[in-house]
């Protein structure tokens, strides 16, 4: 009540009990319309909308789930960028590991969202990077529910696929990877190395001068590793984007496995020199490190123009990863609009993990058959290299300064070099490669 109603009531000139009774109700009235205004208690800004939820998933069902839906796997895959076979697999596993996917009833016994409309709205906005009330003609499902879908569908798929999706490559991985690096003319090599941003449009306004870079507004810098395959072996997101390729390499841990003697080692022979750790090929940014090797900017020699020719054309293989990644997910194509760096760090690793699922499900060999899940590949042939071998032993820290030492060895990354350049060009005077 306003004090201005407690003064007239408790004023004692007002003896009249009728008069004062008056001017409670009109008190009491007054209250009761100013506290519908604006503000945390107006219902008029909450209204209820009935959605027809049921409907909805039905609907959704026959577009794409029954056994004759109206739109065929074609359609489901280019619409959702992954099988049905897939989406149902991802879909029940996150049934399994959160409820919140799993359709239920609420407090007053209605029929609440279904698993498949939730995921859909979450790779909807995944898939196309659209607004999250563009989705509620279709799904029946609002915005807010929508964002938290999102997280939610992100949040579940790291945890859940993380640990197999974005691993680093294990003995196997990187015997079928030497295997193909053998085949292409590079003896020991692991994949290629590049970084790619990831522009914030909502980045708090106290954060633009850190996060802005080159390009002058704020962006986020993603460090990856991908394969010929397109796999993306290694991640690391979340550096501001006023740092460039070396401050990012610093601050990752690409070569923490190897630095902690707990990694895969790799064995391998070019031109007589043996060679134990594996390298990735890289632009001119990056230092002159054994485990980098670069092109020659200005080759002089045919043999330098061959190398780098082949150079740059393997290294396209991460470039080519950037590109499928923002075509498959146009959310990270587009400016970011969460507001959260930790929201941006999950929908990043989520649509990193989902792309390693699709190159899984459609893997392709050499003789263009779908080989599920690897299945084609030779895990066992390692050429005459002999086998991988893992160490998981504890080290010791004289151990761990040597090999920091060897992986930032200028004098191993020219002679490696030189070694792959002399390799390649008798490969191609024997006709094996063109």
């Amino acid at each position: 009540m306003s004090k201005f109603f407690k003064r007239l009531l408790n004023d004692s000139s007002s003896s009249d009990e009728e008069e004062r009774n008056m001017w409670f109700a009109a008190a009491i009235e007054f209250e009761r319309q100013n506290s519908q205004g604006s503000g945390s208690g107006d219902r008029s800004s909450r209204q209820y909308r009935y959605r027809d939820r049921v409907s909805g998933h039905s609907r959704l069902l026959n577009d794409y789930f029954v056994e004759n839906p109206v739109y065929d796997e074609t359609l489901f895959r280019r619409r959702f960028r992954l099988s049905r076979p897939l989406f149902l697999r991802i879909l029940h596993t996150l049934q399994q590991h959160n409820d919140y996917f799993v359709q239920r009833r609420n407090a007053a016994n209605t029929v609440g969202l279904s698993g498949e409309q939730k995921m859909t709205a979450a790779l909807r906005m995944l898939a196309y990077g659209m607004s999250a009330d563009s989705l509620d003609e279709y799904v029946r499902i609002g915005e807010t529910t929508t964002i938290e879908c999102v997280k939610r569908f992100c949040q579940g798929v790291v945890e859940i696929f993380g640990p197999e999706y974005l691993r680093s490559p294990n003995a196997a991985d990187i015997s079928r990877l030497l295997q193909k690096a053998n085949q292409r003319g590079f003896p020991g090599m692991l994949g290629s190395l590049d970084c790619m941003h990831w522009a914030w449009k909502n980045c708090p306004a106290a954060y633009h001068g850190m996060y802005a870079g080159h390009v002058h507004r704020p962006t986020i810098v993603l460090e990856a590793v991908a394969s010929y395959d397109l796999w993306i072996w290694h991640a690391f997101f979340g550096m501001p984007g006023s740092n460039n390729d070396i401050n990012v390499l610093d601050a990752s841990n690409l070569f923490a496995n190897l630095q902690e003697g707990c990694g895969p080692s790799v064995n391998y022979t070019i031109m007589g020199n043996h060679y134990n750790m594996g390298y990735y090929l890289a632009d001119g940014i990056y230092p002159k490190w054994a485990t980098i090797v670069q092109s020659i900017s200005h080759p002089q020699e045919l043999a330098h123009e061959f190398f780098a020719k082949k150079h740059e054309s393997y290294r396209k293989d991460v470039e080519r990863a950037f590109g499928v990644l923002q075509a498959r997910f146009a959310i990270v194509r587009g400016p970011a609009r969460f507001w959260h760096h930790e929201d941006l760090t999950l929908i990043m690793k989520a649509c990193i993990i989902l792309h390693n699922m699709i190159i899984e499900d459609e893997r392709v060999d050499d003789n263009g058959l779908v080989a599920m899940a690897s299945g084609n590949d030779d895990y066992d042939s390692l050429g005459t290299d002999g086998p991988i071998e893992v160490s998981r032993g504890p080290i010791s820290f004289d151990h761990f300064m040597a090999t920091n030492r060897a992986i930032r060895d200028s004098d191993t990354h020219y002679a490696l070099r030189r070694d792959i350049i002399a390799h390649l060009w008798t490969l191609h005077g024997q006709g094996v490669i063109e």
